[in-house]
């Protein structure tokens, strides 16, 4: 890595770090979902006589389940579109190859009898 684009990286990780720590300081924001916040706006346009059609066939018996869940899903999600970006990435450069361009097939290099 440059030497630049070294300082541009570490002058971006400070700017967020000094955000992060000032706005943590501040203020007494609690950070939640969405969610939650649309539960509210319904409540408020309803006055609290919204019933849902459908329920839950499972709740998670705590908060700290629900995240470690959420959590999982994205975890293999990521896996998955890292898999498939790198695939098509090293496809792409060994297509490139001078020695890759003259193979069309293995079926191609057998000879016959």
């Amino acid at each position: 890595m440059s030497r630049k684009l070294e300082l541009i990286v570490l002058a971006i990780i400070l700017i967020f770090a000094v955000l992060f720590i000032y706005m943590s300081s501040t203020t007494d924001a609690e950070y939640g979902g969405a969610d939650g916040e649309a539960e509210n706006v319904i409540n408020e346009i309803t006055g609290g006589t919204y019933e849902p059609n459908a329920k839950p066939l499972w709740e998670p018996p705590s908060g700290e389940i629900e995240s470690l869940l959420f959590g999982l899903q994205a975890a293999i999600g990521a896996g998955i579109i890292g898999y498939f970006l790198g695939y098509y990435r090293a496809k792409s450069k060994y297509e490139k190859e001078p020695e890759y361009k003259g193979k069309k097939s293995p079926e191609g290099d057998r000879q016959s009898l």
